[in-house]
């Protein structure tokens, strides 16, 4: 840890930074899942030698490129591919929803479980069919759990794909291999493709593994689109490069068809920064994880014990919490009344579908100040809401 400094951070609100630009300055963005952190050094130097090189034109994927991320793939997971199994997508949202787009056809459907990732409620209306969803089961303690029961009702011979979220945002879950098991049997049974997106897999915390479900088993690996990428993990996203691994031939093909004069490949410098970050950004990675473990364990601690009425499950993946906020007293909206009367911005519950009413989204991929900060503010809303309905019902009762 002592290499890497994470309590210390660029200053981004005089950047062109969606996050920090979205509202007005006195807020404490922690919205939308993007870090503060500065990338790796290894990948800035990357970054800077091919700038200096000066020229910019036309250029290839290289090989080296793939034979890392399938060296990646065997040494994390023991998953072995090819490198034809091995694509290329500006973006995690832009290949699920190509993946939609390739597998559309009349009558068909998406199935997702709830609540989820925003882009996931729209991707089978994009692509024309119909999106069919189950809950996730929210347990006393903030786990959640899949009925599959429910599963089985909403996967048909008409669903063309099932869009699946491992890890699974908001609610930070790492699926076990025995529900990976059993999500697969029950698509392979319908004929359904498997698109996982595991854009947070490198974010998975002590006691947990992250398992691609096409490393399970070949005949799963065959009904599988796997998108996975670095933007998250190294705080690359505005480099938009991602990676799709389908090892199903006809499959690959009919995947990438349907980009055919719509979508280019990634760009040349977020190639340069993907290679440099899954080359030499290990060291970085593993030091980030630390500290964001630490960001987690505080933030459920004041969570249990300073702010009444909301309770959180501990996340087992991502750098993101989610909070309820059913039991704290709050009027209406949670995401609302955090920014008004804590000017702290938070994901809006509602924005993830079914099961994220009364919910919200904490991002505490910051540094240790900020997220106190933000909390010390949430406390005292908190405080003044509950101060303020004491005196409404007192005025009430003597009147």
């Amino acid at each position: 840890m002592n290499d890497f400094d994470f309590d210390h951070v660029p200053d981004r609100r005089h950047s062109d930074s969606v996050k920090w630009h979205t509202f007005d300055e006195d807020v404490l963005p922690l919205w939308v899942a993007d870090m503060d952190f500065r990338s790796p050094e290894a990948v800035i130097r990357a970054l800077k030698e091919r700038v200096e090189h000066g020229v910019f034109g036309y250029h290839y994927t290289s090989n080296e490129l793939r034979e890392v991320v399938i060296e990646r793939l065997w040494r994390l997971y023991r998953w072995r591919v090819s490198p034809e199994d091995v694509g290329f997508v500006p973006g995690v949202v832009t290949g699920l929803n190509l993946a939609a787009h390739a597998l559309s056809q009349p009558g068909g459907s998406v199935f997702i479980q709830t609540p989820v990732y925003g882009p996931f409620l729209y991707a089978a209306g994009h692509a024309g069919m119909q999106m069919k969803q189950m809950e996730l089961t929210r347990k006393t303690d903030g786990r959640y759990e899949i009925d599959f029961d429910l599963f089985r009702q909403g996967i048909d011979p008409n669903t063309r794909m099932f869009l699946m979220c491992n890890p699974h945002n908001p609610v930070g879950k790492v699926h076990s291999r025995s529900d990976l098991e059993q999500m697969a049997e029950i698509c392979l049974q319908n004929n359904t493709v498997i698109c996982s997106d595991e854009i947070h897999c490198d974010f998975i915390y002590s006691g947990y593994q992250h398992i691609p479900i096409a490393s399970i088993a070949p005949e799963i690996a065959q009904k599988t689109i796997t998108l996975m990428a670095p933007s998250k993990t190294f705080n690359i996203a505005g480099l938009e490069a991602s990676v799709a691994i389908i090892p199903n031939e006809a499959l690959r093909k009919q995947y990438f068809a349907a980009s055919r004069g719509i979508m280019g490949g990634v760009n040349l410098l977020g190639q340069t920064a993907m290679l440099a970050a899954y080359r030499d950004g290990q060291p970085w990675l593993e030091a980030l994880i630390k500290y964001l473990q630490g960001n987690r364990d505080f933030l459920a601690d004041f969570v249990r014990n300073e702010l009444p009425g909301i309770q959180m499950g501990l996340p087992q993946a991502t750098f993101l919490a989610w909070l309820d906020c059913r039991q704290a007293g709050i009027s209406g909206s949670p995401q609302k009344f955090f920014l008004e009367k804590a000017r702290v911005a938070l994901g809006g519950g509602e924005g993830f579908g079914k099961g994220g009413e009364g919910f919200v989204r904490l991002n505490f991929g910051c540094t240790r100040k900020l997220l106190t900060e933000a909390l010390h503010r949430m406390k005292q809303a908190l405080l003044d809401n509950a101060r303020t309905d004491h005196d409404t019902s007192e005025s009430a009762r003597q009147t």
